[in-house]
């Protein structure tokens, strides 16, 4: 399939179709995702919106059976092409998941890891680089002082954000959030998302929630899926204020979900 490309657009899914063996779990998605806004997928459990999330970095490549149907486009190229290197995808497009996943590894190695990963070496460089991913997920004044310490003395809310340094330590352009929140008392989830607001100026963000009020409080844009299907996509507040389409309706105001 040839390039698209359109002014503001960062991520398109066109006709996108997912099959965990002969269970098909995504029909034919059509969305497009503003550059550096935050985008929110809700919907009940099992309704296709992690799986959905997964296609943009391919991560659903991992399970075995996984077969794929249209295609995604990130800065109008095709992602599923069979020359796309996968590594150098998942490097521009990030992911944080549900639980902090910290390595065994102290605070500094925990961020320097991507780097490391991607050959570079210097311990100038490298510090420089901890200290601005540190500081840009908002926990550098809270470990300045430990960073040779182990990660998962971290609370939980700190180790969440050490992940989302961890992943912005590699420069990406895009970053996933699998119901980043659903671990976190409300203290560390308001951090999050003040986080999240925050880090917008500078990326595009698609986060899955199971909390509508935190996909109303920090997404510009809401899509919500329904049994694998993508029924409504429009500007948060228009969604949650009027919605188009009655299942919306009836989701947000609780008759179901």
């Amino acid at each position: 399939m040839g390039e698209i490309m359109e002014d503001n657009i960062k991520l398109e899914s066109r006709e996108l179709s997912l099959f965990y063996g002969n269970f098909q779990a995504l029909y034919n998605i059509n969305m497009e995702v503003e550059a550096r806004r935050v985008t929110a997928l809700i919907g009940p459990s099992g309704c296709g919106k992690s799986t959905f999330l997964r296609t943009i970095n391919r991560l659903n490549e991992l399970i075995d059976g996984t077969a794929t149907r249209g295609e995604v486009y990130l800065d109008g190229r095709p992602i599923y092409d069979r020359d796309v290197d996968v590594v150098a995808l998942r490097k521009k497009v990030g992911m944080v998941f549900q639980r902090p996943s910290v390595f065994p590894m102290s605070i500094y190695d925990n961020v320097a890891y991507g780097p490391r990963i991607h050959g570079l070496k210097g311990r100038s460089k490298l510090d420089e680089i901890v200290e601005n991913s540190l500081k840009a997920a908002n926990l550098w004044e809270e470990v300045k002082d430990r960073l040779h310490s182990p990660a998962i003395r971290m609370s939980g809310g700190q180790q969440q954000r050490l992940v989302i340094a961890r992943v912005l330590a590699v420069e990406p352009e895009v970053i996933l959030m699998d119901e980043p929140a659903s671990a976190l008392d409300p203290i560390s989830t308001a951090r999050l998302e003040e986080l999240i607001i925050t880090l917008k100026n500078d990326y595009t963000i698609v986060i899955v929630t199971h909390n509508m009020q935190q996909a109303a409080r920090v997404s510009d844009f809401t899509g919500f899926f329904l049994n694998g299907c993508l029924v409504e996509f429009s500007p948060t507040e228009e969604l949650f204020v009027n919605p188009r389409d009655k299942r919306t309706e009836d989701y947000i105001t609780g008759r179901f979900g």
